[in-house]
C-alpha cells in the first residue's frame, strides 16, 4: 500500500467507531467469513456456480463437471454442506446436491457481476 492510500496522520471518529464496534458485537461475521471461506475455493466456487445453473447435480455429474474424483468432489462438498451452502438428498445408492437457497445465487450473481465489473473498470 502506497502513502496515497492511508491517513497521514492519525484521528479517527470516535462516536462512528464505538457505534460500529457495538454493532459487530451483534452480527455473525465469523461464520460469514466462515462461509465466504468455503466457496473461497476455486473447486467449491465451481461446484456453487453449477449448481446456480443446474438445480441439482450428482456427485459423478461434479466430479466430472470439475474433473476430479468422486472422492475429491465429496470432500468438497462435505465442506460447502457443512457451511449451509448445499444439502443432499440421497436416491437409492447416488447422492443429489443442492442449493440451500436463493441466497446462495444470489451471492454468487452479485459476486460474479462485482467481479466483471471490476475487471471492465481496471
Amino acid at each position: 500500500m502506497n502513502k496515497k492510500e492511508t491517513c497521514e496522520v492519525f484521528c479517527y471518529d470516535e462516536e462512528k467507531v464505538n457505534r460500529m464496534q457495538e454493532n459487530l458485537q451483534t452480527v455473525d461475521i465469523a461464520g460469514i467469513s466462515q462461509m465466504l471461506k468455503a466457496i473461497a475455493d476455486v473447486n467449491r466456487a465451481k461446484i456453487t456456480y453449477s449448481l446456480c445453473k443446474e438445480e441439482e447435480l450428482c456427485v459423478c455429474d461434479i466430479a466430472n463437471i470439475l474433473g476430479v474424483t468422486v472422492a475429491s468432489a465429496s470432500h468438497h462438498l462435505r465442506t460447502l454442506y457443512k457451511e449451509g451452502i448445499v444439502r443432499f438428498r440421497k436416491e437409492g445408492k447416488l447422492a443429489f446436491y443442492s442449493l440451500e437457497d436463493q441466497h446462495i445465487k444470489e451471492i454468487m450473481t452479485i459476486a460474479l457481476i462485482h467481479r466483471k465489473e471490476v475487471i471492465t473498470n481496471v
